[in-house]
This record gives structure tokens, sequence and C-alpha cells, in this order.
């Protein structure tokens, strides 16, 4: 009900639906194709059974760890998501000045409407940042220096996005679509969220593409930005192209939407400090297997020697201890934190991280563990798994 405070991930996002243009809403919670994959993600966490321990001293619980070598307050990082700027005035900053409270990374889209320097100058510090490879290396090179000057030492690399996946609710709402017909679905749709329209979509100066303004200056409404990625991102990258960039980045590299063993393998020879076990939140391929799925054979493959995260459809601190048990350093999480902008702007997402560290906690005090690299396999029902599958 409306009048209820937000507590869950799901609180938010019925109120993030209220608040939101409709075209903005499905942008955000909406997949590929049929959705199989979204729906997948969450339902294989969900799966997962967990083994209560009881009599075991866990007055002394600690959320902690390190991500990509640096102190987190929690083993989770917000993921990058495109356009967060449209969510709440300048909402790329707002997130990261939240992440920033919790103790945990910030990464900032390629396609974010803040610019790295405007995010790192509001959160105090630079965060993550997240490259698509585009057609113009002298673009990509230039990117790379300002996430460096501005202080970012981690970059996360996407690489399953050789071109946008075919996200049908996009589509009906007109976005990504040419003709007067689209933008006037829009209009209504923008209409009807007059709050959203005064606040954000005036006050708060959306569609700029901070990073990429001076690159991208017809890019100022929904369809010049479907035109650049249409024209700029490059559906030839390869693994050779790691060469390229592992030379010209100095820090941390993040290889994001590894889903099979044998890419994993790959990623890190050709010089990954790290890999995310990914399908794009089910926005790209529908049918891809939900990532739960493929951690544990992404983890065997190259766990001993690069860092193994993973994201899509966690959506709680119970979920974030089932990523830890199946092998994952940390997870990042997209749609919680967009759903929690969107709902209360920096509040909205201090209060979410604060509810999954509270979850995370209880969760490893019921299991009977204190640390958070000690929780593994062991902490995982059996039991729960063969009922599941029989």
């Amino acid at each position: 009900m409306p009048w209820r405070l937000p507590v869950t991930c799901d609180d938010h996002r019925a109120r993030a639906r209220r608040r939101l243009p409709r075209f903005l809403f499905d942008y955000v919670d909406g997949g590929a194709g049929e959705e199989r994959t979204l729906a997948a993600n969450r339902q294989a966490w969900a799966a997962i059974g967990l083994r209560q321990r009881v009599l075991v001293d866990v007055e002394d619980v600690d959320t902690g760890t390190r991500l990509a070598g640096q102190p987190c307050g929690l083993p989770l990082a917000l993921a990058p998501l495109g356009l967060a700027g449209m969510l709440a005035p300048r909402g790329e900053c707002l997130a990261a000045r939240a992440a920033r409270a919790a103790g945990v990374p910030f990464t900032l889209s390629t396609v974010g409407i803040c610019s790295i320097e405007e995010v790192a100058a509001a959160a105090g510090e630079a965060g993550w940042f997240q490259l698509y490879w585009l057609r113009d290396r002298g673009i990509l090179a230039e990117l790379l220096e300002r996430a460096w000057q501005a202080g970012c030492r981690t970059l996360v690399f996407t690489v399953d996005l050789p071109l946008p996946g075919m996200r049908h609710r996009d589509a009906r709402n007109g976005m990504g679509v040419p003709g007067a017909a689209a933008r006037m679905l829009r209009l209504v749709q923008l209409l009807a969220r007059p709050r959203w329209l005064w606040r954000v979509g005036i006050g708060g100066r959306p569609l700029l593409l901070g990073s990429l303004a001076a690159h991208v200056p017809g890019a100022r409404d929904l369809d010049g930005f479907r035109a650049f990625i249409e024209r700029q991102f490059d559906p030839r990258v390869s693994f050779a192209d790691l060469d390229w960039l592992r030379l010209r980045w100095r820090g941390r590299l993040l290889v994001k939407g590894v889903l099979e063993a044998g890419d994993a393998r790959d990623a890190v020879a050709a010089g990954a400090d790290g890999v995310i076990v990914s399908n794009h939140g089910g926005r790209q391929l529908d049918g891809a297997a939900a990532t739960a799925c493929k951690l544990p054979a992404v983890v065997e493959a190259v766990g001993s020697r690069a860092e193994v995260l993973v994201d899509g459809g966690l959506r709680s601190g119970v979920d974030l201890f089932r990523a830890l048990a199946l092998g994952a350093r940390g997870a990042l999480v997209g749609r919680p934190w967009a759903y929690a902008l969107a709902a209360g702007g920096q509040q909205g997402v201090e209060r979410l991280l604060a509810l999954w560290r509270e979850e995370l906690r209880t969760t490893m005090a019921l299991a009977g563990v204190t640390r958070v690299e000690a929780v593994c396999a062991r902490h995982l029902d059996a039991c729960a798994a063969r009922a599941r599958d029989a």
C-alpha cells in the first residue's frame, strides 16, 4: 500500500513503478524476449536451500571483506546501470553517495547520465567504472584515462552486449522505435507522472550522457541514445581486444558477462583479474542459463587464479549468502538499487543496503558462521537440493 514504508526490494519496486514513467520503469524492470532468463535468475537463487546450525558462538559476526583489493562493508557492489540518472535527479551521484556510506563500491556505467568526474566529486571517491567496447578507440582511450585521473582503480568490462538484446517491453513503449507515434506514446506516459517530469525530467537535466557528452552531441533524447548505441557498439570485439585494453588500463580488470567456464579461463589468460558471472540480468539472450546455475563451474575453473563475482536475480542478503556459499567472492546488484533510487533517492538506496547487511549478518549467524570468507558449500542443504530436483 502507498502509505507503508518500503523495506524489501519488492517494496521499493512497487513504489518505483508508481513514480516512474512507464517506459522508464519497464526499461529497468524488463528483460529480453519472453523474459524467461529474467525469471530464472530469481528462481534459481530461491531454490538453493541453506543449513541451519545451532549452539554455535555467533556473537561477533563480521560482514566485511575485500573486493577487487579494496575493503568493503559487505561482499556487494552496485552494478552499472545505463541511464540511472533518469531515476532520480543526478541519480548516479545519489547512489554513489549511498554506496560509500555503506562501504561498498558503486559502478558507473559508460552510458550514465552523470559523468565520471561528477560522480567522483559528489561521492568523494571514483568507485568502479564500467566500459562498453566502442568502435572508436580514441573514445575508449579517453574514457580510460579520465577514469584513472578521477581515482578509479577497478574497470568492469562488459562483454555480453555486442548488440542490444530483443527487449519487447521497450519496443511496446516506443523506446528505440522511430516515428511520431512512438514519441507521442512516451509523451503521454511522461504527462502521467508530473512529479517525475518536474523533478527529474526537467530539474534533473537527464539525457546528457555525462561521460560521453563531448562525443554524442545528438543524444539529447531516447532516439538519439539508441542511435548512438547502434552506431558505436562494436559486434567485432573479441578476446584479442583484451590485449589492447590490458595495455592501457593500469588497475584491476573485471570481465563481466561470463557464463561458461571456458570463457572464464580465456578471460583470465588474457589478463583479467576477475570475472563476473552474468547474463546481463536477463536482458540479452533469453533462454540463457541462470547465473546461480553457472557460478560453481566458473569458480572451479578460475577461482584459484582470479576473483569470481556474480550478478543476476539476487534480491536479498540471503541470496548474497547463497552466492558466497556457491563460491563467489561477492555479488553485484542492479535492479534492487535502481528500484530503491527511484522510490526514495539516496536515502532509499541507503535503507536497502542497510537491510541487505542485516539480512546477511542474520543469515550468517543462523548458519553458524561469523566471517564472510568462511561461507562455503557446507552451508548448503543437500536434502533441499535433492527435494528440488526430484
